[in-house]
């Protein structure tokens, strides 16, 4: 990790696959990731953690399956939001975006229990980010 000021946008233009997130930063024992997304991800669940969302550019959609049933939330730039642990949820991007997530370092993209991984999702803990 640097001990430096990372500009997001740079961290962002240093690489181009989408669902695959680059560790910027840590704090204390959580990662600040950035990626880059379009289209879907796919339905899964953090069982001992909660996610956090921040959307830096475009538009993120994640749909829940919570007790009350399934529904969408709409994430504009600016927006943020976390998904309670336990919470199956599948984020998507219908014309891309850049976001910003923070969890526990080691926590896999696609979460503990998940369906079947298509070969646009990188099932990883976060890359290293190499500007």
């Amino acid at each position: 990790m640097s001990n430096e000021p990372i500009a997001l946008s740079k961290a962002l233009a240093s690489f181009d696959a989408l669902w695959s997130p680059r560790i910027v930063t840590r704090v204390n024992d959580y990662d600040v990731r950035v990626a880059k997304v379009e289209g879907e991800h796919i339905w899964h669940v953090h069982d001992d953690t909660d996610e956090f969302f921040l959307v830096l550019d475009g538009e993120l959609h994640i749909s829940l399956r919570e007790a009350a049933g399934e529904r969408t939330v709409r994430l504009p730039q600016g927006s943020v939001f976390t998904v309670p642990r336990g919470t199956e949820h599948k984020p998507y991007a219908p014309a891309g975006a850049a976001i910003l997530l923070f969890e526990p370092t080691g926590t896999p993209t696609v979460g503990d229990r998940h369906e079947q991984i298509p070969d646009h999702v990188d099932a990883t803990t976060g890359h290293a980010l190499e500007v």
